[in-house]
């Protein structure tokens, strides 16, 4: 039995509204969904801002703000809490006692407390409220500004004060503290997660970061270096970083990994955030502003922006795309006369005799989707058609074959495959040999697929009443194609080659439509070849596979 899907973080924010969508709500919302998780948000404030800077704030009421926060927390188990814009000290209080209430498994708190003028954005008694929210937090992420306003300093000029003042604030309000580099100059952008508390909460740190520092007294710091990327498109850096941490600590189970990643995720969005060119980027001298980082440009690159199909979908996609060559093996002479009973007997047992030899590679074909399938239950249900190819189908043919005098099917093991069947294996063996479990099973699809339609078809008198005739010179054959453990298989088939499909990227699910296309057409062929009639759908297909 496979494992559960893992939980998806559940994380709630607690911020101001950025109506350009590049910082606060809007940016944790897309940092907590671009790494994993579920988002949800109450808001603190309103803000008029764009990447050019903030051009006014409208606080609602701050008992408001603890309707948002109960309404959440009395309906959703939050897994995770960051927590950014604050404005004033109502708002910081109503906070407080709600987490003190609730007591949420992880809360990061990024203190917005300094503009990027450097003007104060709290007043007297705000900081102060501030400074008693610091110990109901687990993490807190100040920039370089902040952090020497929390612990009551000059900004740091240098990595080395960055790193004390985070001992210190870490020391103080017994949290973690990220020492961030980033408004540093040089070439160098390096974090730090700072534990000063004594509580050993870094203690796998050296199993996830290169460099591990002790200092005297205990205070342990696991450092990440990076070089600074050069970008004007910086707008919401601290609430995308704080945020995208909260989502990967529950993920991720520990601190270091959920920094490592964030940070990772992070400046791959920096990397590609002018390319969204949004707001004031290239508006000419003066004018340009800060633009967001690009949140989900490593998703839309990797995974793209095609929705998936569902297995249901896939299914109706790959049957109406072969309606041609299910049309022409309809018309087929072999398979008319097949069907009324004039068909003659040598180009009967010599599509038997090249069934055969079919088979014997066929099966080899399903034994390798057996080996590649990535469950129990599809790896068992490819080796059972195996084992069914063999022992009942090809065991079927030569009985058959050897109960016939014709010269035709004299020394079966001796007979070489003609075109048809050549091409059909080259194709399977081909595909096999390249290894993409849900391309192969596409290709095998139509060997089940095909003849329980034919068989259900036959059956019901789709093509006349002389299949269900008693004296049909075949008769107990055309039976084997209405055989309903052939048409349970073929469904099973059908379920699984689809499901994988619907699961692969685009690219690997256009192979395995073209995959299964190829097969359809090497079975027209195949058809075609007993009468040796052309197979104009499929000639200029085949030869150039």
């Amino acid at each position: 039995m496979s494992a559960p899907a893992p939980r998806v973080p559940r994380v709630l924010s607690i911020a101001g509204s950025d109506p350009s969508g590049g910082a606060g709500i809007q940016a944790d919302l897309k940092s907590i969904s671009a790494n994993g998780g579920y988002g949800m948000a109450a808001i603190t404030a309103i803000t008029a801002q764009n990447t050019r800077g903030v051009h006014g704030v409208h606080v609602p009421p701050a008992a408001f703000l603890a309707e948002q926060l109960d309404a959440i927390s009395d309906d959703i188990a939050i897994d995770a809490v960051k927590i950014g814009m604050l404005a004033n000290a109502d708002v910081i209080r109503t906070v407080a006692a709600w987490l003190g209430r609730v007591r949420p498994p992880v809360v990061v708190l990024d203190p917005v407390m300094v503009a990027t003028s450097g003007d104060r954005l709290l007043d007297a008694d705000s900081e102060a409220a501030l400074r008693d929210l610091l110990p109901l937090a687990d993490l807190l992420t100040p920039n370089v500004a902040e952090l020497a306003v929390l612990t009551g300093a000059e900004p740091a000029t240098g990595w080395a004060g960055v790193l004390a003042q985070a001992e210190t604030l870490s020391t103080g309000s017994g949290t973690l503290v990220l020492a961030k580099g980033g408004h540093l100059a040089g070439d160098l952008a390096p974090d730090a997660l700072v534990d000063a508390s004594g509580r050993g909460r870094l203690t796998t740190a050296a199993l996830f970061a290169a460099v591990v520092k002790e200092a005297e007294g205990n205070p342990r710091f696991v450092e990440f270096g990076g070089a600074r990327i050069e970008t004007t498109a910086t707008h919401g850096t601290g609430c995308s970083l704080s945020s995208a941490i909260a989502t990967l600590r529950v993920s991720r189970g520990e601190w270091v990994p959920a920094v490592r990643e964030a940070r990772r995720w992070l400046r791959e969005a920096l990397r590609h955030g002018e390319s969204l060119e949004v707001g004031g980027l290239g508006a000419g001298p003066g004018r340009a502003g800060h633009g967001p980082v690009h949140h989900f440009a490593g998703l839309w690159s990797r995974g793209g922006l095609e929705t998936a199909p569902t297995a249901a979908e896939v299914e109706a996609d790959w049957w109406g795309g072969i309606a041609d060559v299910r049309a022409g093996i309809d018309d087929l002479p072999f398979i008319r006369s097949l069907a009324d009973g004039t068909l003659d007997r040598g180009a009967f047992l010599g599509y038997l005799a090249q069934d055969a030899l079919y088979l014997r590679d066929y099966a080899r074909v399903l034994a390798e989707a057996s080996r590649l399938a990535p469950d129990a239950s599809a790896q068992a249900f490819w080796a059972e058609s195996a084992r069914g190819a063999i022992e009942g189908e090809l065991e079927l043919h030569t009985g058959e074959l050897a109960a016939s005098d014709s010269p035709a099917t004299s020394g079966v093991r001796d007979l070489e495959a003609d075109r048809a069947t050549t091409a059909y294996l080259d194709h399977l063996l081909a595909t096999a040999a390249r290894g993409e479990y849900s391309v192969l099973v596409a290709a095998l699809l139509p060997c089940f697929w095909i003849y329980t339609d034919l068989g259900a078809r036959l059956g019901a008198g789709g093509f006349g009443d002389a299949p269900l005739r008693a004296d049909h010179p075949y008769a107990a054959w055309l039976a084997t194609y209405r055989d309903p453990a052939f048409a349970i298989a073929t469904r099973r088939a059908i379920e699984i080659a689809t499901d994988a499909s619907s699961r692969a990227t685009p690219e690997v699910r256009a192979r395995a439509a073209q995959a299964f296309r190829r097969s359809a057409e090497h079975e027209l062929a195949f058809f075609a070849a007993p009468l040796a009639e052309a197979a104009p759908l499929t000639e200029g297909v085949l030869l150039s596979s």
